[in-house]
Parts: C-alpha cells; sequence; structure tokens
C-alpha cells in the first residue's frame, strides 16, 4: 500500500489517514526517529562543564552535558539499576546525578561512582564499570547544532544534512562567534500530528496570506496576498526543504535581515559570494530538516510599523507524542556578537511572533489542531485509497520549473507558492518507513 501511495505523492495526492494512522505512527518511531539524526540542543546551553539539559527523542529521554573535559555527552536519561529517570530538571549544572530511587550516583563521564551501602547489599563482587549510563549511540554537531542518533550505524551527520548545510551556514556560521541560545527553549503541547507541522514550516509560505491575517490587520505583515511568495523554494536531498523568501521585483529592503552594518564585514568573511548574496537579499527564511527539526529566521518589527527591525532564528522540534499530540521545543537563537539592545529586541519579536502565545504561533496551532481533528474519522482513515480520499498536494506540479541560474544547491523553484517540498518530503517519509518489512500488511 505504501509503495502505492508514493506514486500518488508524486502525482501530488496524499491519503488523509497518513496523518492519523496508529500503526504508522509505530512504524515512525521505530524506522524513521530511531533511525536518524534527532536534533537534541545547541553547544551554547552547555558551554560549562557540568552543564547539562533533559531532551527528547521521541520516547527516549535524552541527558545531554558537557563532561569534566569539556566534551559532550549524551546519555539515557534511565538509572542503569531500576531504570527511573535519572533527572527530573529542564536545565542546570550538576557534577554528580543521584537517582531518586535507590541513590546510585552517577559522574559526567556516566560511570556509576555510589551506591548507598554497596558493599553490604552487593559485595565487592559486582562490576561497577558494567553499570555505566547508557550512552546515546551516536552524537555529531554542525555549527553549534547537536544531533543524536539511537542507530550506531547512522550515515554521518554531515552526509544526512547534505546540501542543507549550505543554508544553515548562512543561518548559523554567517559571524565570527557564532550563535548563541537566548533564554530557556520554551515547550509546549500541540494537539495535533507532527508530520502537519513540520509540512507547514518545510513548504508552505501559501499558509500565511489566510492563517496569518490577523497580523496584516495589525500592520506587521504587508498586505500583499502574494508577498509569502516571492523568492525561491529549494528541495534538498534526504527530505529536507527550504525557502529564502524576498521582496517583489528586487525592490529595496534592508540587507541581511536587517542586522546591524557593523556585523556586516563578518558576514563576507564567513560567507561565499554566493551565499552571501543570497543572504543580502533574503527577507525570510523558513523550512524543515527532515524529519521534525523545524526553523524560521523572519525580519519584521516588535510590534508596529514604527518599530525597529529585528531578526532572529528559531529552530523547533515537533516531538511525537501520539499520533493527533505533538510537544515543541522552541530556540530562540541570535548572533553571540550583536549588540545587546538588538539581541533584547530580537527577543520581544520573537515572543509576540513564534512564542508559545505569539500571534502567528496562535495561528498556526489552532488549524493543525483542526486538521488532525478532521483526519480521525472513517472516511478519512478508509483505506481504499479512492481518488476522493486524498488531500490536494498538486501546486506547481508540471508547471513550475527550476531556476537554473540560482547559486546554491538544491532544485530551486522561482516562487515559494509550490507544494515541491511538501512532496520530496512525503516521499522521503515513505522511503524510510519501506526501509523495512516490520510494518503490519494492512499498511503495506
Amino acid at each position: 500500500m505504501l509503495e502505492g501511495v508514493k506514486d500518488k505523492i508524486r502525482r501530488g495526492l496524499l491519503p488523509q489517514w497518513a496523518f492519523t494512522d496508529s500503526e504508522i505512527f509505530k512504524a515512525e518511531v521505530k524506522n524513521i526517529f530511531a533511525k536518524t539524526w534527532n536534533f537534541l540542543g545547541h553547544e551554547s546551553e552547555i558551554e560549562n562543564p557540568g552543564d547539562y539539559v533533559t531532551r527528547w527523542i521521541v520516547h527516549d529521554p535524552v541527558l545531554l552535558l558537557r563532561d569534566q573535559n569539556g566534551q559532550i555527552q549524551a546519555y539515557l536519561n534511565s538509572c542503569a539499576h531500576r531504570g527511573t529517570k535519572l533527572c527530573t530538571a529542564d536545565f542546570g549544572n550538576k557534577k554528580t546525578f543521584t537517582c531518586p530511587y535507590h541513590g546510585w550516583t552517577f559522574n559526567l563521564s556516566g560511570d556509576l561512582i555510589g551506591i548507598i551501602a554497596g558493599n553490604k547489599v552487593y559485595g565487592e563482587e559486582m562490576d561497577r564499570s558494567q553499570w555505566s549510563l547508557r550512552k546515546i549511540p551516536k552524537v555529531e554537531s554542525y555549527q553549534g547544532m547537536i544531533f543524536g542518533s539511537l542507530d550506531e550505524h547512522a550515515e554521518p551527520l554531515e552526509t544526512f544534512l547534505g546540501d542543507m548545510k549550505w543554508y544553515f551556514d548562512i543561518m548559523l556560521g554567517r559571524s565570527d562567534a557564532g550563535m548563541e541560545v537566548r533564554g530557556v527553549p520554551q515547550k509546549w503541547i500541540i494537539n495535533t500530528n507532527w508530520k502537519i507541522s513540520a509540512d507547514n514550516f518545510g513548504g508552505d509560505p501559501y499558509h500565511t496570506a489566510m492563517s496569518h491575517r490577523s497580523t496584516v490587520e495589525l500592520g506587521i505583515s504587508p498586505k500583499d496576498p502574494m508577498y509569502a511568495s516571492y523568492g525561491h523554494q529549494i528541495v534538498l536531498d534526504n527530505g529536507h526543504g527550504i525557502n529564502m523568501v524576498t521582496a517583489l521585483g528586487g525592490a529595496k529592503v534592508p540587507p541581511y535581515q536587517g542586522l546591524p552594518e557593523d556585523m556586516w564585514p563578518m558576514f563576507a568573511r564567513n560567507l561565499s559570494a554566493e551565499q552571501l548574496k543570497v543572504f543580502e537579499n533574503t527577507m525570510i527564511i523558513v523550512g524543515n530538516c527532515f524529519p521534525n527539526l523545524s526553523f524560521v529566521s523572519p525580519m519584521h518589527g516588535t510590534g508596529g510599523p514604527d518599530e525597529p527591525l529585528t531578526s532572529f532564528v528559531n529552530f523547533r522540534v515537533w516531538r511525537p507524542v501520539s499520533p493527533t499530540k505533538i510537544e515543541v521545543t522552541s530556540w530562540f537563537m541570535v548572533d553571540k556578537e550583536a549588540p545587546e539592545a538588538f539581541k533584547e529586541a530580537s527577543y520581544l519579536s520573537y515572543i509576540g511572533s513564534f512564542g508559545p502565545s505569539g500571534t502567528l504561533e496562535q495561528d498556526d496551532a489552532e488549524i493543525w489542531t483542526r486538521v488532525a481533528e478532521a483526519s480521525q474519522g472513517e472516511m478519512a482513515q478508509d483505506k481504499d485509497i479512492h481518488y476522493n480520499n486524498v488531500l490536494n498536494y498538486l501546486m506547481g506540479l508540471d508547471r513550475v520549473e527550476p531556476d537554473e541560474s540560482w547559486p546554491g544547491p538544491g532544485v530551486a523553484y522561482p516562487t515559494c507558492y509550490l507544494d515541491a517540498i511538501s512532496r520530496a518530503f512525503y516521499e522521503h517519509w515513505v522511503d524510510q518507513l519501506l526501509a523495512t518489512t516490520d510494518i503490519p500488511a494492512n499498511v503495506l
């Protein structure tokens, strides 16, 4: 059945049951999230020895820290004795971690270094080295972004990211000291499916004219309903995709997303001529790194036409909790070397737009919830794949040709109102599900 789904996706059709089917969700957890790279955090969150944060790879709790030698380590956040969650705080600094159940203590290297009444209840025969914390099989970083994989045979992170690195460099590697996370990542729950949100950020600027109409009425967004279409949508390998939104017809806008002019020489030092040209003319960067790491880097004011321009980088993970529930973790990042006043203004801009109570965030969450609600009934879950049981991903299919002059990697189309990234996302999704035959027959 999934092979048939892939054929339909190529033709711009997606079965609605793909969002909320329980067997599909189980297969996603096992065949996608347990096999690929998952974003865990940014190096600036754990700058000093003993700094730690707790995160998740779907249902696996992760303890991410910097050890006494300054190295990044990631462990399953589960005591090796009876399996309880070892650390319950979101972040902090510790030299050791003591289990709240029976008091076993582990150091930053994951070694078991303390057992209550150990010699009396276990004797000297028990080899403590056999009971260290279990390491996440693979942990690697790119431009300060820390990823982990539960699969020890996963391809190298840079191979997985592929051409997305070229665009990550523009967002994350443009200044000498790189980016920093400001504040604590925010978390909230949305009753939707992870693919709905990843698809929205990755390939759907088209929704902005209607879903975010309130921001137009407030004077935050342009009145032109096509404003989010200008620019390029770029399809990348491995299900990744990115949109580089520009102004209409090359209209003059503040360069480099309104970042302070005294930072521009850094951009020239750290980016190639092609990257610099793309960045100079871009207003909004938005996309998705497969499977569930989305990002947006907009340029806009903090509340009205008279407010100063700001920009920031917002990364967020859509952690699947169930077929119809996600936990969002959202990071605000800004260049370390930006002026403090610019950082603060940009943070306010983020809170007002993409924070959990922000205008844009509230708009999106409401719509995504409605999609999940409408996708759980008998008609939407019918797997006989009738033509009238599919959703429309036809935009631009066989109508828009790639722009061969685009200076960056990937297949670039000269508009962002397009379903090219979404189709590629779902094709890769099917490929990952089909990578194993351990899927119930009624799904295959």
